[in-house]
């Protein structure tokens, strides 16, 4: 996928989003070697940053506190306090999403976690038991609070409001970077000092997609290019529309020209007005969670939002879908592992964290799971089809057309929700 922070560092701090041209990459997925691995979609992968109105609010709100119990700001702050006394115990519980680990060519065993294990010693409990960010926050928030531990050592989270949560409630471990080396000499600028994270003071990049377009040439008669034309009445009826308060508030930024990153309240009230005169107008068809992509390739929709991997996978199956990210800009996301302040062997978690920035490690897992890579030599070890391609190592030009959701703080969130969930909901 295509995809960069919009961060603070220096390194990283893309274009505004303004530039020209498109990226498409309708063509290049032709190609079977690259759709191998691209397709095997995670289970409602963006389920995770739907909150559904005030049910999802209460599920953060529920988690709210002062931060300062067992799991609490307090604990978390001190790096040298909490690391101090800390050994490798020799095992760590690891809790992922489905279908996000290399596999054998058997279709059995994780080659890469094998390695992990024969070159440390260390054993891995992979555990493919996250399906959506707020059921799994859920889960556990009762534990983390009460300084309990919730049974995995490393688990992997995607930036938006869950995730900020979490870190403001002070339940990640905070990371000693002493034990990141790899992370500091092969991480790609792009995931270094994430604006949801500065510092990576709890997180390091896992993978990353891109939010964008997809359309079927055949039926709109026509390439697809910009924001603008989600909003074209030639398509009325025929465009599809996320129903939820991450994706389709932060394009919609994008669409009136303001990076989400920066964005204010003023500009909110604009993008949501811009989408409460495209449904007025007659061009929604509806308001879509996963199922959007089941709609565009029956022919119900023309064009949509879209998340990269479903597009990816139905163009596997054959069919005639195009992906592009818009002129005015596209989104990414980042898929994070972090290490719950209350892990029993946060030793062996961090070394397996710094274990996979090791770019023969990092080509293994790309070569399978075919999302946006954080190690860019891992160029050197993946097949030759791969190495060309600008969806695991995209240039610097298309990563500066993409950017971050808008971080936000407690208050700005029920902000963001009575101004942007009208659109959807009514």
């Amino acid at each position: 996928m295509i995809g960069t922070s919009r961060s603070s560092g220096p390194a990283d701090r893309p274009a505004d989003g303004s530039g020209s041209g498109v990226t498409g990459v309708g063509a290049s997925l032709h190609d079977p070697a690259l759709i191998r691995g691209l397709t095997r979609q995670r289970l409602s992968r963006r389920n995770l940053f739907r909150l559904a109105g005030l049910a999802g609010a209460t599920v953060l709100a529920a988690a709210c506190g002062d931060g300062t119990g067992p799991g609490g700001r307090g604990a978390a702050a001190d790096v040298a306090g909490f690391w101090s006394g800390r050994e490798r115990a020799g095992r760590i519980d690891f809790a992922n999403w489905r279908f996000y680990m290399d596999v054998g060519a058997s279709g059995s065993g994780h080659p890469s976690l094998e390695l992990f294990t024969r070159e440390t010693g260390i054993q891995v409990g992979y555990h493919e038991a996250i399906r959506d960010n707020e059921s799994f926050f859920s889960g556990v928030r009762a534990d983390l609070a009460a300084g309990r531990s919730i049974g995995y050592d490393l688990m992997v989270l995607t930036n938006g409001n869950v995730q900020s949560r979490v870190i403001e409630l002070g339940y990640l471990a905070p990371l000693d970077h002493r034990r990141l080396p790899m992370f500091a000499a092969e991480a790609a600028p792009s995931v270094k000092d994430p604006a949801y994270d500065p510092g990576n003071r709890f997180t390091v990049a896992w993978q990353s997609g891109i939010t964008g377009i997809a359309y079927d040439p055949t039926r709109t008669g026509r390439e697809i290019s910009r924001f603008a034309d989600l909003f074209d009445p030639t398509f009325a009826g025929r465009v599809g529309m996320f129903g939820e308060n991450e994706d389709l508030p932060n394009l919609a930024l994008l669409g009136i020209g303001v990076p989400p990153a920066s964005s204010t309240p003023d500009d909110w009230r604009r993008a949501a007005e811009k989408l409460h005169q495209q449904r007025a107008a007659g061009i929604v068809r509806r308001y879509y969670e996963q199922e959007y992509i089941d709609s565009l390739t029956a022919g119900e929709l023309w064009l949509s939002m879209a998340w990269s991997g479903d597009v990816y996978q139905r163009l596997a199956a054959g069919a005639n879908l195009k992906f592009v990210v818009p002129e005015e800009g596209g989104l990414i996301w980042t898929d994070s592992m972090c290490i719950p302040v209350t892990a029993q062997n946060p030793v062996d978690a961090i070394t397996y964290m710094d274990f996979v920035y090791r770019p023969d490690v990092a080509g293994m897992l790309a070569e399978d799971i075919r999302y946006l890579t954080p190690v860019p030599a891992a160029r050197g070890h993946v097949s030759p089809a791969l190495a060309g391609s600008p969806l695991l190592f995209p240039t610097r030009a298309e990563l500066d057309r993409v950017h971050r959701y808008r971080v936000l703080t407690a208050a700005e969130e029920t902000e963001w929700n009575s101004i942007f969930q009208p659109v959807y909901q009514r």
